[in-house]
């Protein structure tokens, strides 16, 4: 183990990190992506720092396969933009750049400052960057070349304990940005990590705080948990840290209301799951199908529907719209709830035609 040193304000040397060698960590250079590792290998050459961050670094320590490997650098957007062609800076105004290898996307951020708190923009020092990540699990940086693991904070001692805690104080954490109680669910539910009783309560607290976040960065999380291959999980604990009802509100309402929809839906949960894991790349419509389909059976009693076009037509839009209600507030595709809703009534025995078919005969307001 080696300890990494910077200064304290009087310029004497402070113990700032622990340094886990290769030898004390089961982390190794070939399980990160190749093209991650040319993205790291070309700010070094140019005279950058560079490291694999956050939740690929927490997912190999535990056993899991990272699905993105995002990294960090004290390169700024521009200069990162110049160095890579197949590049392009998103953010207005946190700025960071994502880097194209065909259909994947590394996305390149620069060390922040924590002059503005844990969520404002300026570029800092990887001593400030760390404290402006949400819990210690994720707060460790892996150099892939040395093949050693930066840790600040204690988040490799957390991992082994399996515990979940903040980096930021909890009085700060969630009202700077209230999205980090679903990542604390999520987090728990996939790593098996204890959640505190002192968190636990305040995210219970704070739920209410979601409703100031906009349906796009809820649609991104619930996506994110649709995806996971652990949606059953998250949205358990989500439901037991009741901020379920702000993520699915209308789910939320009919579980509460109803012992029987809420064991089926979390049944087709673990159907999405496994379907998940077998199938990752499958698109998104065949995995709301799992999400919405105790739902549509609340509607009408399928057995007596009619089979004619018109009223299949009919039934089908007012359909849509019902589960586009249900669904809010995430806002996929349209396709890909058309797709959803087309597989449910089909497995229902009612065969509605293509959207393309109906779209100009819209009978239902959306």
């Amino acid at each position: 183990m080696l300890i990494r040193y910077g200064t304290d304000r009087n310029g004497r040397p402070e113990k700032k990190a622990v340094v886990y060698t290769r030898e004390e960590h089961s982390i190794r250079q070939e399980q990160i992506d190749r093209d991650a590792l040319t993205v790291i290998r070309r700010l070094r050459d140019a005279g950058f720092s560079a490291y694999v961050v956050g939740g690929a670094v927490r997912d190999l320590l535990v056993g899991n396969v990272p699905k993105d490997f995002d990294i960090v650098t004290d390169a700024t957007p521009s200069r990162i933009k110049r160095l890579f062609r197949n590049s392009r800076i998103i953010g207005r105004r946190f700025r960071l750049v994502h880097v194209f290898f065909g259909p994947k996307i590394f996305e390149v951020s620069t060390f922040r400052s924590i002059a503005e708190g844990s969520t404002g923009n300026n570029f800092g020092t990887m001593d400030e960057d760390v404290l402006r990540r949400d819990f210690t699990m994720n707060a460790l940086y892996f150099d892939p070349m040395q093949e050693q693991i930066i840790d600040y904070v204690g988040g490799v001692r957390d991992i082994k304990k399996r515990q979940l805690a903040p980096v930021i104080s909890l009085d700060r954490i969630f009202e700077e940005d209230p999205v980090r109680m679903l990542r604390a669910v999520k987090y728990a539910a996939t790593t098996e990590a204890r959640m505190p009783h002192s968190l636990r309560h305040k995210i219970k607290k704070s739920g209410n705080l979601l409703r100031s976040v906009s349906p796009s960065r809820l649609t991104e999380e619930l996506l994110k948990i649709i995806n996971s291959g652990h949606s059953y999980d998250i949205v358990r604990e989500a439901v037991g840290a009741e901020l379920y009802e702000y993520l699915q509100p209308a789910a939320a309402a009919l579980m509460l209301d109803s012992r029987a929809f809420e064991t089926q839906y979390m049944r087709h949960l673990q159907e999405l799951d496994a379907f998940s894991r077998g199938e990752s790349d499958a698109r998104l419509g065949k995995k709301l199908a799992f999400l919405i389909k105790d739902f549509v059976l609340t509607l009408t009693d399928w057995s007596t529907v009619s089979s004619s076009p018109a009223t299949v037509g009919e039934l089908y839009h007012r359909t849509w719209a019902e589960c586009r209600r249900f669904v809010l507030p995430m806002n996929p595709q349209r396709t890909e709830l058309d797709y959803a809703v087309r597989s449910v009534l089909t497995e229902l025995g009612v065969q509605s035609h293509s959207t393309r078919r109906h779209r100009s005969r819209r009978t239902v307001p959306v």
